[in-house]
């Protein structure tokens, strides 16, 4: 596509998005709705049209040529997935689920289940050179020390005369074996070339007849199925095996996105000289005005303040803007009170964290009944504000900007001119600070001698105050350590690993189409796997991918994925990993047993993973078999492993994660049921129930799993009764099945012999399936989680409510009788 149609379908988004802000920001606030499934509708209709509009902005900012224009797209894009991570947490809070079921909502907007898919955008992997740097050399470190460990000696086995007898003999019949099977073969096909037979013209014609039926039959069915399968390629049913290999449009195609790229990273180049070139014109051509006319300003005001108070303000701390307060439009007793009332507020002491918290849940207790009493709205936004100005910037500069001698879309040298004017200004403003206070501080000891001592003691109580403020930082225990030494460390004790090569599109499942349905009569869905691909796209790929979505977007240091053996839970990790390009750090209970022994020991092994998780960011910190870490009782055979010792001490480190920290603890476990749900729930503020795949999800899995696996699905093949007979089983059962049937052999004989549903029945009766019991204990372990217990209060409460009603109803039924 051309750099028009990209434009074209940002100018597209940008219409979507100005109906949004105009629907979201009204001139008259909305009232409360009273109505949770009403609320809970707007909620999920923002949400589809959020998802839509970041797919036509991700499409054009991966091809947008423009550096400038790129640069605001990518703002605008990340407000929106910003967005969209608001919306589905208000969703979960409404609801207390964290999957949904929006059916309805896409048939009423005439869209298909894919429209529900949330992008990814490409740029999540592309990094910074330094970044790129980093992770090279943690690869490098990686095949270092897999090229260090020595191989296992290869061993001989001793066999006895008799058995080397026996191997000799097998392999001598089975070569006679084949040698009489190739003779019997030869004296068929002799036997067929001289076999003679007298026959009558009567014969003849019956042979005749005979050929003429078959081969006009063979014609019927031939062009029955070529007719059959033109129909299944209309209706997207099957793949044309004519078109499998690319054709020349879509080589063209290729070749074209390839050299938008190419022409992405020169203009990208000429942009960064750019920006350099006009950044030291400026400095030069302007620099000297712009500190001349602040320190006039500067001094102007020195002048009004002692006019006005009497004597010369303090300057204000570079903490509080410097200069810029003095700068802003207000006269000199405004800005005066302004830094006096920020004092005040800095030397009173906050009270106790007891009565906080107790204040704070009585607060939080008033606000809920508040809110319960006046009906529900959505909560304030923190990209509404950068989504407005996105679009401002767009209509006042892009919209009707005409680019008729732009066709190349090279950089605007003006736009740049303007932005780095700011940034020049803002340097400048520093070094005419550091004079002007010298400059203050000699005007007042030579017009202010006497009180030249309690401004002095007014700067002591100021630094007093400030040092107060000062919160203790995390001691840093490796501060004479360089990264790559650090990064060798954690490879070579096996903390720091390489994530597995697979997306997140490789977790197969079909979208759960009956699921508002099913809700309507009162039948909870279970989620399918494609919910659970999209609540990980939400929760972890999005926050992690973006930094400005991760500072400002509801916070989930920690998730946890629960769900029976062969769901997922680790092949979702490595897709996280590999989809935002983290670096992967295992904190299993099993991987760090015998490591950094010791209370010193732990601390440091902890602190050196969050350390290198930091400079690596984004990063995903990986504890499988979660549960044995809040064992309510260690087995035995677990005891000399102290799978426990990490409990207290990752908490801490967790806690100290803040917004700007990229950084997500992800644990996997498939037995919850031994762990003490408390602590657990402590750790882990987000914990996601993968449940066994239902039929459409079962049926997609063995056609692509088998298709991997080098297999050939034919009509001979009934993948559907194959989806119906292996109800509880998950997607690891069904690649061991496969595995196991689908031998080089065996793929070899498809030509004549193609595959069977029987074929796979005996080797899934050799594995058990997860059973409704087990199924059914995850559930009611679910529902003792926080997030669980809500639902099932939100379930009663409403059920009360209705009870309510009924009694009402009945009240006045027998009023009117009387």
């Amino acid at each position: 596509m051309s750099q028009r149609t990209y434009f074209q379908l940002w100018a597209d988004a940008q219409v979507e998005l100005r109906h949004l802000l105009d629907e979201e920001l009204p001139a008259e606030p909305r009232r409360p709705e009273k109505d949770r499934v009403v609320f809970f509708q707007r909620l999920a209709t923002f949400y589809v049209r959020y998802i839509r509009t970041l797919r036509q902005l991700e499409e054009a900012y991966d091809l947008m040529v423009h550096p400038q224009k790129r640069r605001l797209v990518r703002r605008i894009l990340d407000s929106v997935m910003g967005r969209v991570l608001e919306l589905k947490n208000e969703m979960v809070e409404t609801e207390s689920l964290e999957y949904h079921y929006m059916d309805d909502v896409l048939h009423d907007m005439k869209l298909t289940p894919a429209e529900l898919e949330i992008p990814i955008p490409r740029y999540f992997s592309e990094h910074s050179k330094e970044v790129q740097q980093r992770k090279a050399m943690v690869a490098d470190l990686l095949k270092m020390v897999e090229m260090n460990e020595s191989p296992e000696p290869l061993t001989v086995k001793r066999m006895s005369p008799e058995k080397a007898v026996r191997l000799v003999q097998l392999a001598e019949r089975a070569r006679q074996g084949r040698l009489r099977a190739k003779l019997s073969m030869e004296c068929r096909n002799m036997n067929r070339m001289y076999r003679t037979k007298d026959s009558g013209a009567a014969d003849m014609e019956l042979a005749a007849t005979c050929i003429q039926k078959v081969w006009r039959s063979f014609l019927t069915r031939r062009r029955t199925k070529a007719e059959r399968q033109e129909e299944m390629i209309f209706l997207g049913m099957i793949m044309d095996p004519n078109h499998q290999q690319p054709s020349p449009a879509e080589l063209t195609a290729q070749a074209n996105e390839a050299c938008t790229r190419v022409k992405q990273e020169e203009h990208e180049e000429a942009y960064q000289k750019s920006i350099e070139v006009v950044t030291n014109q400026l400095r030069d051509m302007e620099g000297h005005d712009m500190s001349k006319t602040m320190k006039e300003q500067i001094r102007q005001w020195f002048i009004e303040c002692r006019n006005a108070t009497g004597v010369f303000p303090d300057y204000p701390d570079e903490d509080d803007g410097g200069s810029a307060l003095i700068f802003a439009e207000k006269n000199p007793q405004q800005l005066i009170e302004e830094l006096a009332e920020k004092e005040v507020a800095a030397n009173n002491k906050p009270k106790g964290k007891e009565e906080k918290k107790e204040k704070g849940k009585k607060d939080k207790a008033m606000v809920d009944k508040e809110e319960e009493a006046a009906g529900l709205t959505m909560m304030p936004s923190a990209f509404l504000s950068d989504l407005e100005e996105g679009h401002k910037t767009f209509v006042d500069f892009w919209q009707t900007r005409d680019e008729s001698e732009n066709f190349i879309q090279r950089h605007e040298v003006e736009l740049i001119k303007e932005e780095k004017r700011k940034v020049v200004e803002a340097e400048i403003q520093k070094q005419v600070d550091e004079q002007m206070r010298q400059e203050l501080a000699e005007w007042k000891l030579s017009v202010d001698k006497d009180k030249g001592g309690k401004t002095k003691a007014n700067a002591k109580k100021k630094k007093a105050s400030k040092s107060g403020k000062k919160k203790k930082k995390e001691k840093d225990l490796t501060a004479d350590r360089t990264l790559e030494s650090l990064c060798q460390e954690l490879v070579e004790q096996g903390l720091l690993k390489q994530a597995d090569r697979v997306r997140l599109h490789d977790y197969l499942g079909d979208y759960s189409y009956l699921g508002t349905t099913m809700r309507q009569n009162d039948i909870e869905p279970m989620p399918s796997l494609s919910d659970v691909r999209q609540v990980l796209s939400l929760y972890a790929v999005l926050p992690l991918g973006s930094q400005p979505v991760h500072e400002k977007a509801p916070l989930v240091k920690a998730m946890l994925l629960v769900g029976p053996s062969g769901v997922g839970k680790k092949m979702l990790v490595h897709a996280v990993c590999q989809e935002t390009g983290s670096t992967m750090f295992d904190l299993s209970p099993l991987n760090t047993a015998g490591k950094y022994p010791g209370k010193s020991g732990l601390a440091m092994m902890l602190h050196l993973v969050f350390k290198v998780a930091r400079l690596l960011q984004p990063s995903v910190i990986w504890v499988e078999d979660a549960e044995k870490m809040f064992y309510k009782k260690v087995p035995k055979e677990e005891k000399e492993l102290d799978p426990k010792r990490l409990k207290k001490d990752l908490l801490k480190s967790l806690k100290l994660i803040k917004g700007e920290d990229r950084v997500l603890l992800i644990g996997t476990t498939k037995d919850p049921l031994s762990a003490d749900i408390k602590s657990l729930c402590k750790m882990y503020s987000k914990i996601i129930l993968i449940p066994r795949p239902d039929y459409g999800s079962r049926y997609i899995l063995w056609k692509h799993l088998i298709q991997k696996q080098g297999g050939e699905v034919t009509q001979a093949l009934d993948l559907s009764s194959l989806a119906k007979i292996t109800d509880g089983y998950t997607p690891g059962h069904m690649v061991q099945a496969i595995q196991s049937v689908l031998t080089k052999r065996r793929i070899l004989m498809q030509t004549s012999r193609p595959l069977t549903a029987a074929e796979f029945v005996p080797q899934l009766a050799k594995i058990d399936p997860v059973f409704q019991e087990e199924e059914e204990a995850l559930k009611n372990w679910y529902t003792k989680t926080p997030l669980g217990k809500k639902r099932i209060k939100a379930a009663t409460g409403k059920e009360e409510e209705e009870a309510g009603k009924g009694k009402t109803a009945k009240t006045k039924r027998k009023k009117k009788k009387k």
